[in-house]
């Protein structure tokens, strides 16, 4: 073979000539691609000069805006101090004791206005509140608050409240008097926006003092406000928060700091300049060298353009490559799988890698036609996981996405993703509580939870060919973020005394990051089955059945901690036990949730669903709350709380959606993190905590198979059409429930697995058996051999 154009020779001795040529050629072949080697690493080094300059920008931005941050919380805590201290004094003042001792309020409250400065409003109530409850919503909910916080803690409580138009800090504090009286100030923010306006805030950025969802004073790009709790600090010995968000840091190369990427573009600049300077006066003396041993020229080498023949024949196999993928055949996708609020199936019958290709390229086409680029992609710890994830990830790049793939996290990650990486899209790839043979995918789209038709229409895209296929196939990048969720917890919530907890984590994907959110707040941790493994071979993962929750209780009592945790497959849900082995249901912590909530926000809306009881909305309506009864299912919740801007919702599956200092998405480990905080705040034992909130007689949930062939939606149906539940009223936005003064039954179809969904709730055991029986006589008149276990 004739490498550089020499041709065949017959005879020996011109063939070991063109071979030493051929050699002797190479050094010179070397040199001249040398300035290839130059121009990559001057290229190479601007990049990274650029990029590192950029990236040392933003952060020195960073730096600034939590120096100003920590500033303004350090301000905002003194002047609340002052305020409190200036508060205190005037309530020990000997004059104003005087006034309370001559029995006369009037001259008591005058003097306590005379003692402060600035003061808009002092006043002086008996300690029962009657007039501010009947003068709702007049005398304002806030105002309600502050005073309820301080009677009931024994001290004073500060709040900002609304009044007259504006906002002012109110103060509050119990006084010792014949009857008990509760003191309460109004005071201008002058003092405290002060305070959060006089740190220098870098360009670009946003910082806002918080007291719940509200933002009560703002400064800078109001842009950034949605994703300002990710860097809010609190401000300790308050409701109040000091939220800060600055732009995204700019990616420099290999993942570096900005200085570092500084370093090594001069490096590889200073490397380029040595390469060139040692080349030149190399490639100036071969210039002597005839043309017969120059060697070839650059377009001899055809390094860059191919030929016309070569062309061609690229262009031939890929039109054969097209036509190869046509006679492929197609993936065959079950329909059955496009569940109500999720997609769900068996791997190997239903479920493999290409459906998972194909309904990522479908999500990928809904996101193109929303304006939408970038998806977070997470994935749980079963064992199909990584092919699933592979192939949805193909179809999403397919669809031109860029994927941020996160790894194997719970998918309350998945949804923390969307909002820190700020992308509004992500895929959790789970089975959630189902067996090792499941799994599915729950879907983010633009902020949205899809479900029903958005779900239906993943499917019809796939059945119809309407997906799309990108000129440019989209990204992929690999991120980790579960520090960032541990800390985003852990600054916000810190309890003081270090509750013992067992966590029970049932092999599922929240083993690693469950515990060590709960040991960041505070809490004594021992892990129980927390090792991942996607066979669980200890016991099923999901802690609405309580056989599943025996080991756990076990551990509790044997260690004597102070309460057991339990989360489900994907960390989205959870579960609570005490030391004497009794299990805190779900609509039962959300009694209270619901009133630490609030507290805070009072008059909020709290979303619940058709299995919760009755007592709930009582609770809730006690604590001056909203209660609205809703349909099972996260993705339905998620909707309904956006729809009515509710502050928390919970089923009793014990999905637990707080949109008060978080995100509004399902989360178990964060709700445990709420639980632990309202329990140090309550300072009593957890049983004595539990033991306080109104209960009755109780079923979990109860799952009944119907005969093969059989709908649960269309048998529920036909229960609804029967009716005749005498003296009962009959509730039908999510199956049959019907309600009685003394308790309630509910019917439904699941919309995960094909069975019915039963639970039972009374004041009494004899009220529990005729609600049953009342069930019993409708369900079995429908299919006489239906197996009830009641």
């Amino acid at each position: 073979m004739a490498v550089f154009g020499i041709g065949r020779k017959q005879d020996n001795d011109a063939q070991d000539d063109a071979a030493k040529l051929s050699l002797r050629l190479d050094p010179l072949q070397a040199l001249r691609l040398l300035p290839w080697l130059v121009a990559l690493l001057v290229v190479l080094g601007v990049w990274c000069l650029v990029a590192g300059g950029l990236r040392l920008r933003d952060e020195t931005r960073q730096h600034g805006l939590e120096y100003a941050r920590d500033d303004a919380v350090a301000s905002v805590r003194r002047v609340l101090n002052e305020q409190r201290q200036a508060f205190h004094h005037q309530l020990d003042a000997p004059e104003f004791r005087a006034a309370l001792a001559a029995g006369d309020r009037q001259a008591a409250q005058a003097k306590l206005r005379q003692g402060l400065s600035e003061v808009a409003r002092a006043e002086l109530w008996p300690a029962d509140l009657d007039g501010l409850y009947s003068g709702l919503p007049r005398s304002g909910y806030g105002t309600l608050a502050v005073v309820e916080e301080a009677l009931a803690s024994g001290k004073a409580s500060s709040r900002i409240v609304q009044a007259r138009g504006q906002h002012w800090l109110a103060l509050a504090a119990p006084v010792t008097a014949d009857p008990p009286l509760v003191a309460y100030v109004e005071l201008p923010l002058r003092r405290l926006e002060a305070g959060v306006q006089a740190p220098a805030l870098p360009e670009g950025t946003y910082l806002a003092l918080r007291q719940g969802r509200a933002s009560v004073i703002e400064r800078g790009d109001t842009g950034l406000a949605d994703s300002a709790e990710a860097m809010g600090a609190r401000v300790p010995d308050s409701d109040l928060r000091i939220a800060a968000a600055a732009p995204d840091l700019a990616m420099a190369p290999f993942g570096l700091d900005g200085m570092p990427s500084i370093v090594l573009g001069a490096l590889l600049l200073a490397l380029a300049g040595g390469v060139w300077f040692w080349w030149r006066p190399r490639m100036q003396a071969s210039a002597g060298v005839g043309v017969e041993d120059a060697g070839p020229t650059l377009a001899d080498l055809q390094l860059d353009v191919p030929s016309a023949p070569a062309s061609a024949a690229a262009a031939k196999a890929r039109e054969h490559d097209r036509a190869a993928r046509a006679e492929r055949a197609p993936v065959v996708i079950d329909p059955r799988i496009f569940r109500a609020y999720d997609i769900r199936g068996v791997i190997g019958h239903s479920l493999d890698a290409g459906v998972a290709e194909l309904i990522g390229q479908a999500i990928g086409t809904v996101m193109a036609e929303q304006g939408l680029d970038t998806i977070v992609v997470g994935r749980d710890g079963r064992l199909s996981g990584p092919d699933l994830a592979q192939g949805l990830i193909a179809g999403l790049r397919k669809a031109g996405r860029h994927v941020i793939d996160i790894g194997m996290v719970p998918t309350p990650v998945v949804y923390f993703g969307t909002y820190h990486l700020r992308t509004g899209c992500g895929v959790a790839i789970t089975g959630s509580h189902n067996p090792p043979e499941y799994n599915g995918f729950k879907i983010v789209v633009g902020g949205e939870t899809l479900a029903g038709d958005a779900i239906r229409d993943l499917h019809a895209r796939i059945a119809e060919d309407r997906l799309l296929q990108a000129d440019q196939e989209g990204s992929l990048d690999v991120r980790d973020i579960s520090d960032d969720y541990v800390q985003r917890i852990a600054s916000d919530i810190q309890i003081g005394q270090p509750l013992k907890v067992v966590v029970d984590a049932g092999n599922g994907v929240a083993g690693e990051i469950g515990p060590r959110v709960l040991a960041a707040i505070g809490a004594d941790v021992t892990p129980l089955f927390c090792e991942i493994d996607g066979h669980f071979p200890n016991h099923h993962p999901d802690p609405s059945d309580p056989h599943n929750l025996d080991a756990l209780v076990q551990m509790v009592q044997r260690l004597d901690a102070d309460l057991g945790i339990a989360f489900d497959g994907d960390g989205d849900r959870l579960g609570v036990v005490t030391k004497a082995g009794k299990n805190i249901f779900p609509d039962r912590l959300l009694m209270l949730f619901a009133a630490d909530v609030l507290e805070r926000n009072p008059g909020a809306v709290i979303v619940y669903d058709v299995k919760c009881t009755g007592r709930l909305a009582t609770q809730i309506l006690r604590h001056g709350g909203s209660p609205l009864m809703w349909k099972t299912g996260h993705s339905l919740i998620k909707a309904k709380m956006r729809e009515t801007d509710a502050a928390l919702a919970g089923e009793m599956s014990g999905h637990f959606f707080f949109a008060e200092r978080w995100y509004g998405f399902d989360d178990g480990i964060y709700a445990a993190a709420r639980l632990l905080e309202i329990l140090d705040l309550r300072g009593e034992p957890p049983e004595a905590v539990f033991e306080s909130l109104p209960d009755g007689v109780s079923t979990p949930e109860i799952k009944v198979e119907l005969p093969e062939g059989q709908d649960p939606h269309e048998f529920v149906e036909r229960l609804r059409l029967l009716a005749g539940f005498e003296g009962g009223r009959l509730t039908t936005i999510d199956g049959v429930r019907v309600d009685w003064p003394d308790g309630w039954g509910l019917v439904r179809a699941s919309n995960t697995t094909p069975v019915l969904v039963m639970r039972f709730d009374a004041e009494s055991v004899n009220a529990m058996a005729r609600i049953q029986q009342a069930f019993r006589d409708k369900l079995l008149q429908l299919e006489p051999g239906l197996q009830l276990p009641f």
